[in-house]
C-alpha cells in the first residue's frame, strides 16, 4: 500500500521499520518537531524522523493539525501534502498528535456497491470511522496501540500496566475514530509481563510486536478479511501521562508497590529517593520477606545484606539491588556499598 505514517518515539519507529520492510511505500511522514535533549539541550530528531530521513522519506513535522489551532499555517500545510500523497491508508503509533476530524474524513471512502465497509460487525455493530473495503481507494486511520484495550487507553500503557501489576498486556490494533483510543478492534495479542519486566524491556517486545501485527492488519486489509469489533464498555481504564514528580518513593506505600514503580519508571523518569539530601535513583528492587520489626520507620535502611540494600516499607521490606548517585553509574547494590558506604538506621526520603 502507499503508507502515511505518523509517530514519534522509539516505538513507532520500530513499526516504521517493519511496515518499510514489508514493501510498503511510506509517502509521507509525520512526526513531531525536534526537541531540545541531553545536557548541551540540542535539538534532536525523533526516532522515527531519524529513521525516516535514512530510507529516503519526506517528514513532515507540524506542531499541531487542528486547523482552528495555534499553528493553522502548519495544519493547512500538512493537509495539502496529506492531500498530495493520495495514500491508502494512515498508520498511526504513538504519534502525540490527536488526529483531528479532516483527517480521518480524508482516509474515508465508501466501500463498492453492495459491500460492507471494512470492519462491520456482522451482529450489526457500526463500522470504524474512515475504514472501506477491497476495491475502495481508502483503508481508514489505523492505530498500534501497547495494550489490550480497553484497559490502558491514553498516553503511557506501558508504564500504568507494570504500575498496577498487571500479569499480561499486550497490542491491539486499532480503527481509529475521533475518541481517545476508542475506536474498533481490529487485531489484538496478549504478551505476558514477567515479574522482572521494567517499561523498557516491556516496551523493546510490544514494539516488535506491534510492527508484526501491523504488518499483518494491512494484508488482511487489502482482501477484506479484517472484521472490527466494538470496544468493550466495561472495565475502561486510562494511562495518563508519566510526571517526574510521580518517580519519588513513597515509603509509606507497601513494599510491593513500591517495586512495581520501581520496574514502571525504568527506564523513566527513573524512581528516586533522598540520602541526606542527594537524590539516589534506585533502577530495580524486589518486595523482600515479612514484616519488619516495630519501632522503625518506612525509608528506614533495616540490613545490608547479600542480596541487596534492605528498607522498611508500609508491610514488609523493599530490597534495593540496583541504584545510582547523581553523576554517577547504575551500579548493583553491593558496588554502591564499596563507593558509598550505607549504616543501618539511615532513613531514605
Amino acid at each position: 500500500m502507499k503508507l502515511v505514517f505518523a509517530g514519534t518515539p522509539e516505538f513507532a519507529a520500530v513499526a516504521l521499520a517493519h511496515l518499510y520492510a514489508a514493501g510498503h511505500d511510506i509517502v509521507l511522514v509525520l512526526s513531531q518537531p525536534d526537541r531540545p535533549a541531553g545536557r548541551g539541550m540540542k535539538l534532536l530528531p525523533s526516532p522515527v524522523k531519524q529513521f525516516a530521513l535514512a530510507h529516503g522519506m519526506v517528514v513532515a513535522q507540524p506542531h499541531s493539525l487542528r486547523l482552528d489551532g495555534k499553528y493553522p499555517d502548519e495544519a493547512l500545510a500538512a493537509r495539502a501534502a496529506l492531500e498530495m500523497v493520495q495514500a491508502d491508508a494512515m498508520v498511526v503509533a504513538a504519534y502525540g498528535l490527536i488526529l483531528p476530524q479532516w483527517v480521518l474524513d480524508l482516509f474515508a471512502a465508501d466501500a463498492p456497491p453492495g459491500r460492507p465497509k471494512l470492519g462491520t460487525a456482522p451482529s450489526g455493530g457500526s463500522a470504524a470511522r474512515g475504514a472501506a473495503s477491497v476495491g475502495a481507494k481508502k483503508y481508514g486511520c489505523f492505530n498500534i496501540h501497547a495494550s489490550l484495550l480497553p484497559r490502558w487507553r491514553g498516553a503511557a500503557p506501558i508504564h500504568r500496566a507494570i504500575e498496577a501489576g498487571d500479569s499480561v498486556t499486550g497490542v491491539t490494533i486499532m480503527q481509529m475514530d475521533a475518541g481517545l483510543d476508542t475506536g474498533d478492534m481490529l487485531l489484538t495479542q496478549a504478551v505476558p509481563i514477567s515479574p522482572l519486566d521494567t517499561t523498557g524491556s516491556l516496551h523493546d517486545r510490544l514494539a516488535v510486536l506491534g510492527g508484526q501485527l501491523m504488518v499483518q492488519a494491512l494484508g488482511q486489509a487489502e482482501f477484506d478479511q479484517l472484521q472490527a469489533v466494538p470496544q468493550p464498555l466495561a472495565d475502561i481504564t486510562y494511562a495518563s501521562k508519566i510526571d517526574k514528580t510521580e518517580a519519588v518513593i513513597d515509603w509509606s506505600q507497601s513494599a510491593q508497590t513500591i517495586s512495581q514503580r520501581v520496574r514502571a519508571f525504568n527506564p523513566f523518569p527513573g524512581a528516586s529517593t533522598l540520602l541526606a539530601g542527594e537524590t539516589l535513583k534506585i533502577w530495580a528492587a524486589a518486595a523482600g520477606g515479612g514484616a519488619f520489626a516495630g519501632g522503625q520507620v518506612g525509608g528506614q535502611i533495616v540490613a545490608l545484606a547479600p542480596s541487596g540494600i534492605v528498607v522498611a516499607a508500609l508491610d514488609s521490606t523493599l530490597i534495593i539491588t540496583e541504584l545510582q548517585r547523581p553523576g554517577g553509574k547504575r551500579l548493583a547494590s553491593a558496588e554502591f556499598l564499596r563507593g558509598c558506604p550505607l549504616q543501618v538506621g539511615q532513613v531514605l526520603g
